[in-house]
């Protein structure tokens, strides 16, 4: 059979890490590439050899020969993209959050099902091999029956690369070059920041919201629907009026069952983390009736000695190892999801539907926090979309809620 020919809509930082998921496949080719800057879709093709280069979404759309699309752009752009996709009869991946609201959730997934194409939520983490075998120890029951969970998301900012002035950042904390500490983390376009710190076009704060909709979906996956939450979001001080929503603390409650779970989340500021991509550290605990399993990197690896899955049963420790456990690893795996879900006519693990309800908990977080209250999830009331602010707007007017 002829290849399936994908093409990636957005040529950003995070699109590299898409790429390899398409290497070595029989059945699929990363085809072309769309950027509304196309120098920069003519250099990321360049660089890893993609041999099409598109000048506009319509002409994607337009050619006969593309399978799906991958759409990685700000996310207030994320419904529009996707039902354009949709109705021009092309399978979809959307990145993560999906859309800004369950409104818009609803357009995409109502395209999808309309045209007969599959839509996919773009979430590595779901997919991330020491996840995924720590899951399948919990499938067969090494641990008994979940009891509860917790989640550690600790985003060190000294010496990273992910955020501008790094240097004169770990000045400010007396730390040279004789010190020994290397800068860390993959450098990130301070552009991709400004869209994330204007909630009109995000959705939501960069932390709590656009990266912690990797561990919602982490904790639906894990152990089912979730019937209520509680949140506590702080801000801190990114620069002049601009702040993240963080530090923070969440807790959930499963549906039809008493197992709780607990997702803290901090920044600090002087605190040095090792990684090749983001430098943020994350550890997960799973307690069960019969023993415990943590998990214990995904994006960085702040503790490269300790093994990535841990199970303690019985008065003993295991160590597992025999596993790919780097964080693109989790991004190979995503895009062979979106490939055979196309193949094999079967829905992605991260669907439309499933999606939807993964946002749901997340915007429910949100609501919780400004509410200073209890949300349960059957209650939650959807939004209607804000109105766009310029970064201008933001900048001077600040972005706390």
């Amino acid at each position: 059979m002829d290849k399936m020919k994908f093409v990636l809509i957005g040529c950003g930082r995070i699109a590299t890490l898409h790429v390899a998921g398409y290497k070595d496949r029989a059945d699929a080719e990363l085809y072309g590439v769309y950027d509304k800057n196309k120098k920069t879709a003519e250099e990321f093709a360049a660089a890893y050899g993609i041999p099409k280069v598109y000048s506009s979404y319509e002409e994607v759309l337009a050619d006969p020969a593309v399978t799906a699309v991958e759409i990685i752009v700000p996310h207030h752009l994320h419904c529009a993209l996707t039902v354009q996709a949709c109705k021009a009869k092309k399978h979809v991946s959307v990145q993560k959050p999906m859309a800004l609201n369950l409104a818009e959730c609803d357009q995409m997934i109502a395209a999808a099902r309309e045209n007969g194409v599959k839509l996919k939520v773009y979430e590595n983490f779901v997919h991330y091999p020491p996840y995924k075998f720590m899951k399948s120890l919990i499938d067969k029951g090494e641990i008994g029956e979940i009891k509860g969970v917790r989640y550690k998301m600790c985003n060190g900012a000294l010496l990273s690369n992910n955020a501008p002035m790094c240097k004169a950042r770990a000045k400010a904390y007396g730390i040279t070059e004789e010190s020994g500490l290397c800068p860390t983390g993959w450098k990130v376009d301070t552009l991709s920041w400004t869209w994330r710190l204007n909630e009109t076009l995000s959705g939501g704060g960069p932390v709590v919201f656009d990266d912690g909709y990797h561990k919602f979906s982490l904790f639906v996956d894990l152990a089912g629907e979730i019937e209520k939450v509680v949140a506590w979001i702080d801000e801190s001080i990114v620069f002049g009026n601009i702040c993240q929503d963080a530090p923070a603390v969440i807790m959930w409650k499963y549906k039809d069952k008493k197992v709780y779970g607990v997702f803290d989340v901090t920044s600090p500021e002087g605190l040095y983390v090792n990684g090749k991509y983001y430098t943020c550290d994350e550890r997960m605990e799973v307690t069960g009736e019969r023993g415990i399993l943590w998990l214990t990197r995904c994006t960085a690896s702040m503790i490269p000695d300790l093994a990535p899955v841990i199970l303690y049963k019985d008065g003993k420790v295991t160590e597992y190892w025999d596993f790919p456990h780097d964080w693109q690893d989790a991004f190979v795996e995503s895009t062979h999801d979106f490939i055979d879900a196309i193949r094999d006519n079967r829905e992605p693990v991260l669907s439309g539907e499933r999606g939807r309800e993964v946002l749901k908990f997340a915007l429910a977080v949100l609501d919780s926090a400004r509410q200073e209250k209890q949300i349960r999830l059957e209650q939650y009331e959807d939004k209607p979309l804000p109105k766009k602010r310029n970064f201008l707007s933001v900048l001077l007017r600040g972005n706390k809620r």
